[in-house]
């Protein structure tokens, strides 16, 4: 635990009572984290302004036991943060995973009605451009229409889609 610098009397406490503070810490809890808790001891003690204390040993387990009830807190309030924030970011009610597929089915259907509304260009223009992933100049020389025409006809589709969409979110 030393580094080369001065040890102060309560380090020299920590050291000599290192085994005695070990099982302390682990009776209370700390299993694994024993070490750790005494390194942190060991930190604030190194910190500490140097005033005479009359039972350093008392003193010393008083301190670990300190720390261990602020990591107790500590991981206490995480956890609640924790869960508040899945609390928030997470519907309280999701639909069981049937009835999540009907309705993306059921969406998908009514997408595939508004675009055939459109009539047979825009739609065919939007699935070659949105699923298929080709460029808008390529569908124009495919159909033989102009760039503009292509436009037009995915700013119908957009429009149309965006409307489903106000009702899919009023459902």
């Amino acid at each position: 635990m030393t580094s080369g610098e001065a040890v102060s009397g309560l380090q020299r406490v920590i050291l000599n009572e290192r085994a005695r503070l070990l099982r302390f810490l682990a009776a209370r809890g700390a299993g694994d984290e024993a070490e750790d808790v005494l390194h942190d001891l060991w930190q604030r003690v190194a910190t500490a302004p140097t005033e005479p204390i009359a039972d350093s040993v008392s003193y010393l387990f008083r301190a670990a036991e300190n720390l261990m009830r602020d990591r107790r807190r500590s991981s206490v309030s995480r956890a609640r943060r924790q869960q508040d924030w899945h609390d928030a970011s997470v519907p309280e009610v999701e639909a069981p995973k049937s009835e999540r597929a009907l309705i993306a089915r059921e969406q998908l259907r009514a997408v595939e009605t508004a675009l055939a509304e459109l009539g047979p260009r825009p739609g065919h223009v939007f699935r070659r451009y949105r699923l298929d992933g080709i460029g808008q100049a390529v569908i124009a020389q495919e159909l033989g229409i102009s760039l503009s025409s292509v436009e037009k006809d995915l700013q119908k589709a957009y429009r149309a889609l965006a409307e489903l969409k106000t009702r899919f979110d009023a459902d």
